[in-house]
């Protein structure tokens, strides 16, 4: 096989499924070192990338009410001349535009109805969960003649936020009367609705359980989740920044916690991807677990319902209202052994 030499990522879908392919640009660069690595990503997800050391350009697809475009993407893909792609979220409309773009080498799953668009496939049903999504990923490489077995050991993310930004959000803390010296602890109770969440009255619980004792605690969420993330506050020490900050700016905020704490959702990646603390909860749902979509990191803690139930469904989840069977003691207990940790001074737990 000839060595692709203008390789395109596309990921055109949302912030934890970006992170989560990030580590393919690190591995291309590792088997073909000459190579230049281009993504196609989502305007609002463009940041993530932005700094990336292994991204050499960043693509914003052209879309209209959150709708992929044809025409402009298709003058987009085809004067840059990718010699190979891989279409990590599959698509009709993306799998068509490569072949109508002339790209050589259309890497994708075998299992859409619209796969004989890619000429190299590959079979994986993910929705088995067999395995990590970062992995499912990485898997992707293979028609490129990279076999590569990742793992929590051998994946490390490079994404860093801007230096400047991650000093002045500081300094925006400093200013609010934040005290970053005994740990900053975020929470992010909102997610995108893929999961199922923990309670917001679980949340309020572990929020309780931390306030008084020095830490901290700022809450985080989109600016629709303003009033979400101020239903859970205890106390005027804790901090709702729900609507303050854009990407970017998350970013730097994050990768100032000590710990950060949310529901299945894209904020939970960029923090495991930071290297940050983490604790996340997983309904026990085979297409939502843990297993597929947990924190790629072996500084995570996950949290699922405690109680006993098989061939969980979304109804049944509801119905048993499992998650409001994670234990709020347990969760405040490892969150003050990780903010203990930190204040002596060791930074991996």
């Amino acid at each position: 096989m000839i060595q692709p030499r203008n390789i395109l990522i596309v990921r055109t879908d949302r912030i934890g499924d970006v992170v989560l392919s990030l580590p393919m640009a690190d591995i291309i660069k590792k088997y073909f070192p000459g190579s230049k690595v281009t993504f196609m990503v989502r305007e609002y997800t463009k940041p993530l990338i932005d700094y990336y050391p292994s991204v050499d350009e960043v693509l914003v697809a052209k879309e209209r009410k959150g709708k992929i475009l044809f025409d402009g993407n298709y003058h987009l893909i085809k004067e840059k001349k990718f010699d190979a792609c891989i279409t990590v979220n599959p698509r009709f409309k993306t799998a068509l535009l490569l072949l109508l773009c002339g790209v050589n080498l259309r890497i994708g799953t075998g299992y859409r109805w619209y796969s004989f668009l890619f000429n190299n496939k590959v079979y994986e049903h993910r929705r088995d969960a067999k395995r990590h999504e970062l992995e499912y990923n990485v898997n992707l490489l293979k028609p490129l003649g990279i076999k590569y077995t990742a793992s929590r050991k051998n994946i490390h993310f490079n994404l860093k936020p801007d230096k400047e930004m991650r000093e002045r959000v500081k300094n925006e803390l400093k200013k609010s009367g934040i005290n970053l010296e005994k740990g900053l602890v975020i929470i992010h109770p909102g997610s995108g609705g893929s999961a199922i969440d923990l309670p917001l009255s679980k949340f309020k619980e572990v929020i309780r359980g931390l306030s008084g004792k020095g830490y901290a605690i700022c809450i985080t969420g989109s600016l629709q989740e303003k009033q979400l993330c101020e239903s859970i506050k205890t106390s005027s020490e804790v901090i709702n920044l729900a609507g303050k900050y854009a990407l970017p700016e998350l970013m730097s905020l994050i990768s100032l916690a000590s710990i950060f704490i949310a529901n299945s959702t894209g904020p939970i990646h960029i923090a495991a991807a930071l290297g940050i603390n983490v604790v996340g909860f997983y309904p026990k749902l085979k297409e939502c677990s843990p297993e597929r979509w947990g924190p790629y990191s072996n500084k995570a803690k996950v949290f699922q319902p405690e109680i006993d139930c098989k061939d969980c469904t979304r109804e049944q989840c509801g119905k048993l209202n499992c998650m409001s069977s994670i234990n709020s003691e347990k969760i405040i207990s490892y969150i003050e052994k990780i903010l203990n940790s930190f204040q002596n001074g060791e930074k991996d737990v």
